[in-house]
C-alpha cells in the first residue's frame, strides 16, 4: 500500500538515531537519568523523569541556543 503511494520505508539501526540531536538527546537523558536511578514504580519513573525533564528544559543552559534553557523565563 505505502508503495503505491510514493512512501519510502527507511530503517536507521537500533539504538542509532541519524539524527546528532537526537543521538545527544538520547545519550544525556540515559546517562544522567534512566542509568542515574532506580525506578520503584511507574510512578517514581514519571516523577524522576518529570524532574530530569524540567530540569533540562527550564534550568539548564544549552550550548547550541547561546547558553540559555530552551524555555527561557519571560
Amino acid at each position: 500500500m505505502g508503495y503505491q503511494r510514493g512512501v519510502i520505508l527507511d530503517f536507521s539501526r537500533p539504538r542509532m538515531p541519524p539524527n546528532n540531536f537526537i543521538t545527544a538527546f538520547n545519550s544525556k537523558l540515559r546517562r544522567e537519568c534512566l542509568n542515574a536511578h532506580w525506578f520503584l514504580s511507574l510512578q517514581d519513573a514519571c516523577e524522576k523523569l518529570e524532574v530530569w525533564r524540567r530540569n533540562y528544559n527550564e534550568e539548564r543552559p544549552h550550548n547550541a541556543i547561546g547558553n540559555i534553557p530552551p524555555i527561557f523565563p519571560a
